[in-house]
């Protein structure tokens, strides 16, 4: 009798796990965590967008998927509400992440104002007129690794639950921005 008790109240345990994990938030979590973890899913997404990138040598693509690594780790996030209605639901929450974004419009701000530095060389000419895109990739990313300034981002994640299961719905371009620290706010 005990044993059956036992192994009754452990199937009620396990499933009442298994329906803790089954939230909105939970899934978030979920989400957000693969990218704290550098979960392998997210890495090779991280290689594919990379490898598809055409203005960029081997090294700045290596330099710059190191930058991405970096802000994964670093993110951080904090559940602000969630919102359930039937099968649809929201999850609003807080992430902190490196702030990118400023440093690559501070790269932009400096090009504009000494463009002579990031000026092509050509045979025969001291320098032409067009910029060295090389050159100044280099440049923005030497200033994208000395960033320390973090941003804060509000997320609005939506949800669908489907077969009894929350699933995360498509995360929008802005929001994937924003965990990137690429959001032009």
């Amino acid at each position: 009798m005990k044993k059956v008790l036992i192994a009754i109240l452990g199937i009620l345990f396990f499933t009442g796990c298994t329906d803790m994990m089954n939230t909105p938030t939970k899934r978030v979590e979920e989400f957000l965590g693969k990218y704290q973890t550098m979960d392998s899913e997210v890495l090779k997404q991280l290689d594919d967008i990379i490898e598809k990138e055409d203005t960029m040598t081997d090294d700045q693509k290596e330099a710059y998927k190191d930058l991405m690594k970096k802000q994964y780790q670093n993110l951080s996030y904090k559940i602000k509400d969630e919102t359930v209605n039937g099968d649809s639901a929201t999850v609003e929450v807080e992430i902190e992440v490196y702030d990118y974004q400023m440093a690559i419009d501070e790269a932009e701000k400096h090009l504009e104002e000494n463009k002579d530095e990031f000026l092509e060389e050509v045979e025969g000419e001291e320098q032409s007129n067009n910029i060295d895109q090389e050159k100044f990739m280099d440049y923005k990313i030497e200033q994208l690794k000395d960033v320390k300034d973090k941003v804060k981002h509000t997320l609005t994640m939506t949800l669908t639950k489907k077969d009894k299961k929350w699933v995360l719905d498509d995360v929008s371009e802005v929001d994937r921005l924003k965990i990137h620290g690429l959001y032009n706010y």
